[in-house]
C-alpha cells in the first residue's frame, strides 16, 4: 500500500511506513505504539536510515586509498562529510507488497563525493520482527572503502533499558569524532543492562556480538535486536535537546574509518565487489515484573 505518507508494511502487530526519500523507515508502531520516532534525516522525518556507503563523519573531508586522495564536501549543515549518500538521495521501489518493499539506488561520484555505487536494500515485517538487509556494489574503477550501517531513532521513555555485550568504548573528541579508547562510563554500561544517561552521549562500541535487549518497561514492550556478525561496532548517541527519542546504531566500521588502523573495519571493495549487512528487531508484548 503507497500513499502521500509512504508505503506501509504490516503484518497485524507492526505497521512500518517506509519513505523513498532516503530509503527511510519514517514510521514504526508495535500494536498502536510508537516504537520509533522521525527525528532523522534533512528534513527530521526519517525514524531510521541507511548509513551507505558508510556511516558518520570523514576527518579533513578527505582521505587517501594508496597514493589516491579523494576529497568531500560538506553533504549538511555539519562540517564534515557525514553519513554518505542514502540517507539523503531519492530511492527507487523495485519490488513491494503489504508486508516487504525493496529500494535500489544508484549514486554516481559528484563534487560532493567521489563514491561511485549501487545500494539495495529490503526491509520486511513478520510476526513482529522489522528485517532490515542492506548491501552496496562499488562501481568505480578503482578501490574504494565502503562501510554499512543502520540509524534508527528509538522511543525514548523514562526507564527504557538497553543491553548489550561490548568490548571496548571510544571516547568523542572535537569535531564528534572517536578519541581515545577509555573505561567504560558507569552511566553507560551496556553489558549489564543501562538506563540512559541523562547527559549528551554520541560515543563508539566495538567489540559487539551483534545483538542487543531492549525494554520500555512504561509501554510493556521488549525488543530483541540482532545483526549479521560484520556490524561488530555500535553508536550509542542520547541528546540533550530532545528527550523522546535515543539511537542505537548498528555499523560495519568505526567512526573515521578512512583515517583509523586497518580502515577502522572498513572494506577496501574492487570494482564490481559487493558488501552486505542485516540487521532485525523482534518486538513482543512484556510484563513489567
Amino acid at each position: 500500500m503507497t500513499d502521500q505518507t509512504g508505503h506501509h508494511l504490516h503484518d497485524g502487530q507492526l505497521d512500518v511506513r517506509v519513505s523513498t526519500k532516503g530509503g527511510s523507515v519514517s514510521a514504526a508502531f508495535f500494536e498502536g505504539t510508537p516504537v520509533f520516532v522521525a527525528a532523522g534525516g534533512p528534513d527530521r522525518r526519517a525514524a531510521c536510515f541507511p548509513l551507505v556507503p558508510f556511516g558518520n563523519r570523514v576527518e579533513f573531508n578527505s582521505f587517501n586509498v594508496g597514493d589516491e586522495v579523494y576529497c568531500f564536501q560538506p553533504n549538511s549543515n555539519d562540517p564534515l562529510y557525514v553519513h554518505g549518500d542514502g540517507w539523503l538521495e531519492d530511492w527507487t521501489i523495485v519490488v513491494s507488497n503489504s508486508q516487504t518493499i525493496e529500494l535500489s539506488l544508484r549514486h554516481f561520484a559528484n563534487d560532493i563525493t567521489p563514491y561511485d555505487y549501487v545500494a539495495l536494500q529490503k526491509i520486511s515485517v513478520s510476526q513482529g520482527r522489522l528485517t532490515m538487509d542492506l548491501s552496496v556494489q562499488n562501481h568505480a574503477a578503482k578501490p574504494m572503502p565502503f562501510g554499512l550501517g543502520f540509524h534508527p531513532f528509538f522511543a525514548r521513555t523514562e526507564a527504557v533499558t538497553v543491553k548489550a555485550a561490548i568490548q571496548t568504548f571510544w571516547t568523542e573528541r572535537q569535531g564528534h569524532l572517536p578519541g581515545p579508547v577509555a573505561a567504560i562510563p558507569a552511566d553507560i554500561s551496556l553489558a549489564d543492562g543501562t538506563t540512559l544517561p541523562a547527559r549528551f552521549t554520541n560515543n563508539a562500541f566495538s567489540g559487539w556480538d551483534g545483538r542487543a535487549e531492549i525494554f520500555w518497561p512504561e509501554l510493556g514492550i521488549s525488543a530483541d535486536l540482532e545483526a549479521t556478525p560484520n556490524n561488530d561496532v555500535v553508536m550509542f548517541y542520547t541528546p540533550t535537546e530532545r528527550r523522546d527519542f535515543f539511537c542505537f546504531e548498528p555499523m560495519t566500521h568505526l567512526p573515521n574509518g578512512h583515517h583509523l588502523a586497518d580502515l577502522g573495519g572498513l572494506v577496501l571493495l574492487e570494482s564490481g565487489q559487493k558488501l552486505q549487512s542485516g540487521f532485525s528487531i523482534q518486538f513482543r508484548k512484556s510484563s513489567n515484573d
